[in-house]
Protein backbone atom coordinates (compact mmCIF):
# COMPACT_ATOMS: atom_id res chain seq x y z
CA UNK A 1 0.00 0.00 0.00
CA UNK A 2 1.34 3.45 -0.85
CA UNK A 3 0.63 6.72 0.82
CA UNK A 4 1.87 9.00 3.51
CA UNK A 5 3.06 7.28 6.70
CA UNK A 6 1.23 8.21 9.86
CA UNK A 7 2.74 9.00 13.26
CA UNK A 8 2.90 5.29 14.17
CA UNK A 9 4.91 4.31 11.07
CA UNK A 10 8.61 3.77 11.77
CA UNK A 11 10.90 6.24 10.01
CA UNK A 12 12.17 5.30 6.58
CA UNK A 13 15.41 6.14 4.86
CA UNK A 14 18.76 6.06 6.58
CA UNK A 15 18.91 4.61 10.11
CA UNK A 16 20.31 7.85 11.51
CA UNK A 17 17.68 9.99 9.81
CA UNK A 18 19.17 11.76 6.82
CA UNK A 19 19.34 15.52 7.08
CA UNK A 20 16.82 16.01 4.26
CA UNK A 21 14.35 13.54 5.74
CA UNK A 22 14.61 15.08 9.20
CA UNK A 23 14.35 18.60 7.75
CA UNK A 24 11.17 17.65 5.89
CA UNK A 25 9.67 16.14 9.04
CA UNK A 26 10.55 19.21 11.11
CA UNK A 27 9.11 21.54 8.46
CA UNK A 28 5.86 19.58 8.47
CA UNK A 29 5.71 19.61 12.28
CA UNK A 30 6.55 23.32 12.34
CA UNK A 31 3.57 24.10 10.10
CA UNK A 32 1.36 22.37 12.64
CA UNK A 33 2.99 24.17 15.58
CA UNK A 34 2.70 27.57 13.88
CA UNK A 35 -0.99 26.87 13.24
CA UNK A 36 -1.46 25.92 16.91
CA UNK A 37 0.36 29.10 17.97
CA UNK A 38 -1.70 31.27 15.66
CA UNK A 39 -4.97 29.75 16.88
CA UNK A 40 -3.89 30.17 20.51
CA UNK A 41 -2.96 33.80 19.96
CA UNK A 42 -6.17 34.55 18.07
CA UNK A 43 -8.24 32.92 20.82
CA UNK A 44 -7.10 35.46 23.44
CA UNK A 45 -8.36 38.32 21.29
CA UNK A 46 -5.21 40.46 21.37
CA UNK A 47 -3.95 42.23 18.27
CA UNK A 48 -0.44 40.77 18.49
CA UNK A 49 1.44 39.20 15.59
CA UNK A 50 3.42 35.97 15.92
CA UNK A 51 6.77 37.86 15.73
CA UNK A 52 5.58 40.26 18.44
CA UNK A 53 4.44 37.32 20.54
CA UNK A 54 7.87 35.75 20.09
CA UNK A 55 9.34 38.92 21.61
CA UNK A 56 7.02 38.54 24.59
CA UNK A 57 7.98 34.87 25.01
CA UNK A 58 11.70 35.68 24.92
CA UNK A 59 11.17 38.32 27.61
CA UNK A 60 9.05 35.92 29.67
CA UNK A 61 11.69 33.19 29.50
CA UNK A 62 14.81 35.34 29.92
CA UNK A 63 13.62 38.34 31.92
CA UNK A 64 14.38 42.00 31.24
CA UNK A 65 16.92 42.48 28.45
CA UNK A 66 18.88 45.26 26.82
CA UNK A 67 17.17 46.24 23.56
CA UNK A 68 20.16 45.21 21.45
CA UNK A 69 20.39 41.85 23.18
CA UNK A 70 16.67 41.29 22.55
CA UNK A 71 17.10 42.06 18.84
CA UNK A 72 20.00 39.58 18.70
CA UNK A 73 17.95 36.85 20.40
CA UNK A 74 15.11 37.45 17.95
CA UNK A 75 17.59 37.50 15.04
CA UNK A 76 16.16 40.78 13.75
CA UNK A 77 17.68 44.16 12.97
CA UNK A 78 17.58 46.51 15.97
CA UNK A 79 15.25 48.89 14.10
CA UNK A 80 12.81 46.02 13.52
CA UNK A 81 12.90 45.16 17.21
CA UNK A 82 12.31 48.83 18.04
CA UNK A 83 9.21 49.00 15.82
CA UNK A 84 7.88 45.77 17.35
CA UNK A 85 8.55 47.14 20.82
CA UNK A 86 6.78 50.43 19.99
CA UNK A 87 3.58 48.51 19.25
CA UNK A 88 3.91 46.36 22.37
CA UNK A 89 4.55 49.41 24.58
CA UNK A 90 1.42 51.06 23.13
CA UNK A 91 -0.55 47.90 24.00
CA UNK A 92 0.87 47.94 27.58
CA UNK A 93 2.51 44.54 27.06
CA UNK A 94 6.11 45.67 27.60
CA UNK A 95 7.94 48.58 29.21
CA UNK A 96 11.13 50.27 28.07
CA UNK A 97 13.32 51.72 30.77
CA UNK A 98 16.63 53.50 30.79
CA UNK A 99 19.51 51.35 32.01
CA UNK A 100 20.72 52.91 35.26
CA UNK A 101 24.21 51.53 34.57
CA UNK A 102 24.46 52.95 31.04
CA UNK A 103 22.17 55.80 29.99
CA UNK A 104 22.66 54.99 26.29
CA UNK A 105 21.02 51.58 26.73
CA UNK A 106 17.35 50.72 26.97
CA UNK A 107 16.04 47.80 29.02
CA UNK A 108 12.91 46.00 27.80
CA UNK A 109 10.68 44.03 30.16
CA UNK A 110 7.23 42.49 30.25
CA UNK A 111 4.41 44.25 32.01
CA UNK A 112 1.95 42.28 34.14
CA UNK A 113 -0.47 42.45 31.19
CA UNK A 114 2.22 41.07 28.87
CA UNK A 115 2.98 38.22 31.25
CA UNK A 116 -0.73 37.40 31.51
CA UNK A 117 -0.98 37.28 27.71
CA UNK A 118 2.01 34.91 27.48
CA UNK A 119 0.50 32.73 30.22
CA UNK A 120 -2.94 32.62 28.54
CA UNK A 121 -1.56 31.79 25.09
CA UNK A 122 0.84 29.21 26.53
CA UNK A 123 -1.99 27.54 28.43
CA UNK A 124 -4.05 27.30 25.22
CA UNK A 125 -1.07 26.03 23.19
CA UNK A 126 -0.20 23.45 25.83
CA UNK A 127 -3.79 22.16 25.84
CA UNK A 128 -3.96 21.82 22.06
CA UNK A 129 -0.51 20.21 21.81
CA UNK A 130 -1.43 17.76 24.60
CA UNK A 131 -4.50 16.72 22.61
CA UNK A 132 -2.32 16.06 19.56
CA UNK A 133 0.24 14.09 21.60
CA UNK A 134 -2.57 11.98 23.10
CA UNK A 135 -3.50 10.90 19.55
CA UNK A 136 0.07 9.68 18.89
CA UNK A 137 1.19 6.10 19.33
CA UNK A 138 2.32 6.02 22.99
CA UNK A 139 5.40 3.99 22.04
CA UNK A 140 6.71 6.86 19.90
CA UNK A 141 6.31 9.62 22.50
CA UNK A 142 9.64 8.99 24.26
CA UNK A 143 11.55 9.17 20.99
CA UNK A 144 9.76 12.39 20.12
CA UNK A 145 10.69 13.94 23.48
CA UNK A 146 14.37 13.07 23.07
CA UNK A 147 14.47 14.32 19.47
CA UNK A 148 12.66 17.58 20.21
CA UNK A 149 14.86 18.33 23.24
CA UNK A 150 17.98 17.75 21.14
CA UNK A 151 16.54 19.94 18.37
CA UNK A 152 15.75 22.77 20.82
CA UNK A 153 19.23 22.56 22.37
CA UNK A 154 20.85 22.66 18.92
CA UNK A 155 18.83 25.81 18.16
CA UNK A 156 19.70 27.48 21.47
CA UNK A 157 16.12 27.51 22.77
CA UNK A 158 15.77 27.33 26.56
CA UNK A 159 13.81 24.35 27.83
CA UNK A 160 10.39 24.46 29.45
CA UNK A 161 9.98 23.28 33.02
CA UNK A 162 6.42 21.95 33.14
CA UNK A 163 6.26 21.93 36.92
CA UNK A 164 7.50 25.53 37.15
CA UNK A 165 5.23 26.67 34.33
CA UNK A 166 2.25 24.83 35.83
CA UNK A 167 2.87 26.49 39.17
CA UNK A 168 3.28 29.93 37.59
CA UNK A 169 0.03 29.40 35.69
CA UNK A 170 -1.83 28.23 38.78
CA UNK A 171 -2.12 24.60 37.63
CA UNK A 172 -0.38 22.94 40.58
Amino acid sequence: MTGTPDASTPPSGSPDGGVDEVTDAVLTASRLLVAVSARSLTAVGEDVTLPQFRMLVVLASRGALRAGELADLLAVHPSTATRMADRLVAADLIDRLGNPENRREVIVQLTATGQQLVDDVTRRRRSEIAAIVERMDPHLRGSLVAALRAFARAGGEPGVDSSRDASALGWS
